[in-house]
Parts: C-alpha cells; structure tokens; sequence
C-alpha cells in the first residue's frame, strides 16, 4: 500500500523588505494579505445581504395576492441565484486571472460585484414596475455572483502567493473567518434597522427604504477595497514566469490535473455539506424542531457565528501545526463524533433551556464550518502557479453543486427516520467526505508556491 509523504522543496525568495520597497511604502505582502483579508470580508458581506437583510423586505418585491409557497420558492430563488453564478465566475475570472494576471481581475471583479450591490439597492418595487421587479433581482444577483466568484478566485490566491509559508495558515484563517463576521456584522446592522424602523407592511419604513441601507454599505466596501489594491496591492510575485500558456480550465477537468481536482472536489464538498447544516438547517431547527421563538434564533446565531470566528483562527492555526492534511482527517472525524451527537442532544433538550441550547447550537457550529479556516491556505497549495486561480475558484466553487441539493435530500431521508434527525446524516456523510478527501491527496503544508515550485501528484486512487 501506497503512503503519502510531504514534498519538501526549497524555501520560496525572501519577500524584499521595507529598505526595499521604497520609503514609507507597506510591505507588498502584508498589502496583499490585508487585501485579502478586506476583499474576502466585503465579498461575504455581500453574501450575507439576502439571506438576513431582503428577508423582512420581500414584500416589497412581491404581488400582494401571491401564496406564501411561491413567495418562498421566490426568495429562495433570489439566494440560489448567486451560488448558481458563483462556479461560473470562478472558471471565468480564474481562468483569465491565471493567463494575464490577478491583480487585474480582482480589479474587474471588485467593481462588478460593487455596482451590481448598488443597483439593486436602488431598484423599484412590484408597486412600481409589477414582477419586473424581482426579475430584476434575480438577475442582478446572479451578475454579483458571477463576480463575486471571481473575487475570491482572484484576491485569495493572490494574498496566499504573497505569504511566507510559515504564515500561510494564519493568514487563510484571517482571510476565512470574515466570514462569521460578516454574518455577524449583518445580523447586528439589520436588527438595528429593525428596531428603528418598522416592519411587515408594505407601507413601514423597512420595506420601503431601510433594507437599501446595507446594500449601499455593500457597494461602497466594494469602492473602498477597489481602490485598496489600485493604491497599495501588486501583482503575484513572478507571476509572468508562470502564466498559463494552455488553458488552465481544460487542465483541470481534461488534462493531468484532473485527480487533483477530484481530491479537491470530495473535500470540499464534505465542508459544504457540514457548512449548509450550520447556516442553513441549524436556525429552522433551532425554530421548527427545538421551538426558539425567531428573534431568540437569531441571538443564538449571532453569538455562534461570533464564537466561531475564533474556531477559523484556530482551525488554521492548527493547520500550520499538524499539516492540512492531518487537520482535515481529524477535523473529519471530530465533526462525525461531535456535532451529529449535538445536534442529536439539541433536539432532545427544551426550548425553555436556553443556555443549553444556544451551548449545543455554538458547538455545531465551531465543529462544522470552523474547517474553512485553512482552506484559503490549502486550495492555494493544492495547484501549480500557472493554474492556481481556477484551481482554487473551480474547487472552491464547484463542489457546492451536490450539496446545494440538501432539502431533497432531507425529504427523502424523512421516508426512513423522522426529519428533524435527517440533517444528522448530512453531518456525517460531509464528515466522511471531508476526511476521505483529505486522506486521498498530499500533505501541502511545506510546498513552494514559486512559478517554477514542483508539482503535487499524489493521488490514492
């Protein structure tokens, strides 16, 4: 039987220092990173803008007369339409950020996903121009999305290549965890609009213009990074030495990278099968099964997605330790064992039992999508320079397809158990898939990120 070893290779050039890089100027690496760190946050931000902030809103969208099922099937629609586009952005702008540069198409994708936010923040309601209104929703998430896509698989790759590889872990961890505090920031932004400004009707202040107020925020921290990396970041360094010279997208499906990718694929897809249970089942069970009244769930989900910033941070911390691959094999095992034996000991404890319960809900959280933390590190590591951007946005991106899918999955499991255990078997089959494909591809820890730095092969078919 075949075992894995780690590729050692040479350390990576000293980044040039602060005598070198001109007087006054900041470290190109640290720009990088923090550039980053601010894209990646702004990018989750916008994420985040549908699920929390639209949901108090959506009556401003819709016919007064439609059924509660086709409003939920609209709103619905109006999330997925940007998971849909997010893969295709990723292929897009990895591809072109891997042949002509990443800085330039941070830039593109930056600008785009910016003035898509604000348009929607300024857009009429079904009062106004009937059901154009949410057409015109739907569309202008899916054009955020394909951008939003190429954000992450432009900026992240860019700040990872930057990054001495002693620090790669921390620094995936400061790039990932933005996303419970951007989930956090939302929460707290729109529960402070909710309290100033009323609700429910079609008339109140909310529905007409408060929930604008964010989406404006999202467009202008879209600006803000914009100029960020027009002033302050540069582009990879060496990176003309390993522009791709084939199309890096036929590489990866077609050509000798594609095991590399299916390793990715499996992981991946295991970590989003573990994150739809944390931001998507857990707050309706917390609701439906354990009986939290809405604004409880709310505090709840606010308090683990604060908690769980730490469990990024020291998720990558770890990485750096033991190895990606050794962390995802544990984490994987961990999860199986802890988050499926709370949510089961979640569903069995009293809604009057709060602290209990907001302890079980903190613990699946942590023990679920607190694996995001080195993954920025590791997609970079997995993929050769020339192929990096779209290896990292296509497997970032394209494994959230399977899992997308989790109400039918839930609603088939119901004919063999009750459904309120069902999430418990996404757990574990996400936990299954996290460590197995762990286990089948190479420690990346150690790797030279350089444009002529080895390739990593291993693969345990």
């Amino acid at each position: 039987m075949s075992t894995h070893e780690t590729v050692k290779i040479p350390a990576p050039p000293a980044l040039p220092n602060a005598s070198n890089t001109g007087a006054g100027k900041a470290h190109p690496g640290r720009s990088a990173l923090k550039g980053g760190i601010f894209g990646y946050y702004a990018d989750q931000f916008d994420i985040y803008l549908p699920i929390i902030t639209l949901a108090p809103a959506m009556i401003f969208f819709q016919s007064p007369e439609m059924d509660k099922g086709t409003a939920a099937t609209i709103a619905a629609l109006v999330f997925a339409s940007t998971l849909i586009a997010r893969p295709l952005g990723s292929a897009i702008f990895g591809h072109f950020a891997d042949k002509f540069g990443r800085h330039k198409l941070t830039l593109v994708a930056l600008a785009g996903f910016g003035l898509a936010t604000l348009a929607i923040a300024a857009l009429p309601g079904y009062q106004s121009i009937g059901m154009w209104s949410v057409v015109l929703l739907v569309l202008l998430r899916f054009i955020g999305g394909v951008f939003l896509g190429g954000e992450y698989s432009t900026a992240v790759p860019l700040a990872m290549e930057w990054t001495p590889k002693k620090r790669r872990g921390l620094a995936s961890g400061l790039i990932t965890a933005t996303n419970p505090l951007a989930n956090a920031t939302i929460a707290i932004l729109t529960f402070t609009l909710l309290m100033m400004l009323p609700a429910g009707s079609i008339a109140s202040p909310y529905v007409q213009w408060g929930w604008r107020i964010p989406f404006v925020i999202g467009g202008i921290l879209a600006a803000a990074v914009f100029f960020y990396y027009l002033r302050h970041v540069e582009e990879a360094p060496g990176f003309e030495a390993s522009a791709a010279k084939e199309s890096p997208v036929r590489a990866l499906f077609l050509g000798k990278h594609r095991r590399s990718l299916l390793q990715v694929f499996i992981l991946m897809t295991g970590l989003w099968f573990l994150t739809n249970v944390a931001a998507a089942i857990l707050p309706a069970t917390l609701k439906n099964a354990v009986g939290v009244p809405d604004k409880t769930v709310s505090v709840i989900m606010l308090i683990a997605s604060v908690v769980t910033i730490g469990g990024f941070l020291g998720s990558a911390s770890l990485s750096q330790k033991l190895g990606r691959r050794r962390f995802y094999i544990g984490f994987g095992i961990t999860s199986l064992l802890i988050a499926s034996a709370a949510f089961i000991a979640l569903l069995n404890t009293p809604a009057e039992n709060l602290v209990a319960v907001t302890i079980l809900a903190v613990v699946i959280d942590v023990f679920t999508i607190s694996a995001f933390g080195p993954v920025a590190a590791y997609l970079t590591e997995r993929f050769p320079a020339a192929i990096r951007a779209s290896g990292y946005g296509i497997g970032y991106s394209f494994a959230l397809i399977i899992p997308a899918f989790y109400t039918f999955y839930l609603s088939g499991l119901a004919v063999f158990m009750p459904i309120a255990y069902t999430p418990v078997v996404l757990i574990v089959i996400g936990a299954l898939l996290l460590a197995v494909g762990a286990y089948l591809g190479p420690e990346t820890r150690d790797v030279d990120m350089g444009p002529h730095a080895a390739e990593l092969t291993n693969f345990r078919a």
